[in-house]
């Protein structure tokens, strides 16, 4: 699957090209592989725009950008063999041959490939190190957390469940907000679209917010920033809300409260802590083990014709936890 043109707005079908070319055999130094799950991220929305960011714009033109799981079927590299299941940034396509850079095997004997992609994966570290580096986590504070029925909001507000925290979450629609609180033990949940969320975080976070998540911005930002504790954190992981926008991104104009509260607001790129990744997986491993975290995987099964509506759905709010794309 490539990108045919920039998407203005929300992302169309002929935004897309499908295209084939023949199988080319691993060379030396390389591996080949058939691609068994596709990761589905919010983040891929950005990386279609021109613009500066922590990583370049897919090109036109160019296999879209998506971590995935493959299969090695056969190797000429001294680190991989055939049956190996190894996780990467592989792309939107079926075949895969590879140099082995940025790749990684995994043992799906301890977990389906898709939850290397989730709890394990991008969305996992992002979670942990949002919350507990960026958003300096204590025992016993109150979190709450945007997008909660999501790939990153449903381990985040797991991880603060599992720290000892009073965890609130916001969520799109009555069903998911039941899966937070009675799946994955949040103390309450907000339904966005049929709650007033300021009244409701003045409900559920009497005392105020130490720690807010933010994966959604826009006007739910804006009404977690009314109801920050003193010294709060405000984690900035992702906008979803505003990826689709055709003009400019809504800025938050409830951001004096950061002065009042004496509160501070960070961004961060998950990538940065690449290299305590292994303990981050360590303890999400032992948290999942332990019945601490609930894995929840939204997984499709076709082919690489169905990314380009698969990936609509996470701007649809019709996902629940990590949405994946299964090969056929």
């Amino acid at each position: 699957m490539r990108l045919a043109a920039r998407p203005v707005g929300e992302v169309k079908p002929e935004d897309w090209e499908h295209c084939s070319e023949p199988l080319t055999e691993p060379g030396p130094g390389r591996f080949a592989g058939r691609t068994r799950v596709i990761s589905l991220d919010p983040a891929m929305r950005g990386w279609l725009d021109d613009r500066p960011s922590y990583l370049p714009p897919v090109g036109i033109g160019e296999v879209m950008r998506a971590g995935s799981v493959i299969e090695v079927t056969a190797s000429n590299h001294p680190d991989f063999q055939p049956g190996d299941h190894v996780v990467g940034t592989f792309g939107v396509q079926e075949h895969v041959v590879s140099d082995g850079r940025g790749a990684l095997k995994i043992d799906t004997s301890l977990a389906p490939p898709s939850t290397y992609l989730g709890a394990l994966g991008m969305p996992g570290m992002t979670a942990y190190f949002g919350l507990l580096d960026v958003g300096a986590l204590q025992d016993g504070e109150t979190v709450v957390v945007s997008g909660a029925a999501g790939a990153v909001g449903t381990i985040a507000g797991q991880i603060a469940k599992a720290k000892g925290c009073r965890v609130v979450g916001i969520a799109g629609g009555p069903e998911k907000c039941a899966m937070l609180t009675d799946e994955l033990g949040f103390d309450a949940a907000i339904d966005y679209r049929a709650e007033d969320v300021r009244k409701a975080l003045r409900e559920h976070a009497p005392d105020g917010i130490d720690v807010y998540f933010d994966n959604v911005g826009g006007d739910i930002l804006d009404a977690a920033l009314t109801r920050l504790a003193m010294h709060a954190r405000v984690v900035v992981c992702g906008a979803i809300s505003q990826y689709n926008n055709a003009t400019p991104v809504k800025g938050p104009s409830n951001y004096l409260s950061l002065l009042v509260r004496r509160a501070r607001m960070e961004g961060f790129v998950v990538f940065d802590y690449a290299k305590r990744y292994a303990e981050a997986a360590q303890e999400i491993s032992a948290w999942i083990g332990a019945g601490r975290i609930q894995v929840k995987e939204h997984v499709v099964r076709g082919t690489v014709d169905d990314f380009p509506a698969t990936l609509q759905m996470l701007f649809r709010g019709e996902n629940v936890g990590k949405l994946v794309l299964e090969l056929a």
